[in-house]
């Protein structure tokens, strides 16, 4: 990617980069691109008990494919299962940078039970990974954010379940839609401090983890012909991050590529 400036002299956080074919991956090197100094967080452990499994080159390879660690770019580890994660997610990147401009929450975990499956357990720790995390990720940016500085730009991301069921996916689609619904009121709560708050459902998107048949069944129902592709998602976080969208907040943008849920 080309260096444009656009976000020169801003401090992001972006939460779960922890796959090089992953969002968060495309979404840090969009940003650092873009000029900006950025402080990646991962926890592979919770990509390892998935069927995508781990980056093969684990954290260090991520680390150095961004360009490693240095004056823009920090990396730290936490699970989010741990409530005190957030705040010092939030506290590395001050203490690296001496601020924080924008906070990208990319993480997700990923429950596959249904309706008859699901537990108490895992209905609580996706809960606590999935929204209670961009809860207190969203308070401990605004406690650490100085407002003399450029506008604070918060992103979070949901899914599609707003749009169609996700049987397969109880515990998933009940924590993102936590995060749909509190996008509103998170932003109302923060915007007299010009601090932007939006949401992000990224539709269909490539990173690894469909199995053929699924990849062939969602691509016919995408007029594109493909899925969505991590830097297809990170242009747009570009722009929520930019000053370019100050008048945007409170916002849940669908950008799935015209996907016709309803042919599949």
């Amino acid at each position: 990617m080309v260096e444009n400036g656009q976000l020169a002299g801003r401090v992001a956080v972006v939460t779960g980069v922890s796959r090089r074919r992953g969002i968060g991956f495309a979404v840090a090197a969009d940003l650092l691109a873009a000029g900006a100094s950025v402080l990646v967080h991962s926890w592979s452990p919770a990509d390892a008990e998935q069927s995508w499994c781990a980056d093969p080159g684990g954290d260090a390879a991520i680390v150095e494919l961004l360009g490693g660690e240095g004056d823009r770019l920090r990396h730290v580890t936490g699970d989010f299962a741990d409530a005190e994660t957030p705040g010092r997610v939030i506290t590395a990147a001050v203490d690296a940078f001496g601020t924080v401009d924008v906070l990208v929450a990319n993480h997700a975990r990923s429950a596959y039970q249904t309706l008859a499956e699901v537990t108490a357990a895992e209905l609580d720790l996706s809960w606590a990974v999935n929204a209670r995390a961009s809860v207190l990720l969203t308070q401990a940016f605004a406690a650490a954010r100085d407002d003399r500085g450029p506008g604070g730009r918060i992103v979070l991301f949901t899914s599609g379940q707003h749009l169609a069921p996700m049987g397969g996916e109880v515990p998933y689609a009940v924590s993102k839609g936590a995060i749909h619904q509190m996008t509103l009121t998170l932003s109302d709560a923060l915007i007299d401090r010009g601090i932007t708050v939006n949401a992000v459902n990224p539709g269909p998107v490539d990173t690894g983890w469909a199995d053929a048949e699924l990849t062939e069944r969602v691509g016919r129902a995408l007029p594109a012909g493909r899925w969505g592709s991590p830097t297809d998602v990170a242009r747009l976080v570009r722009w929520l991050a930019s000053d370019d969208s100050a008048w945007v907040t409170g916002q849940v943008i669908n950008s799935e590529g015209g996907f016709r849920r309803w042919g599949r």
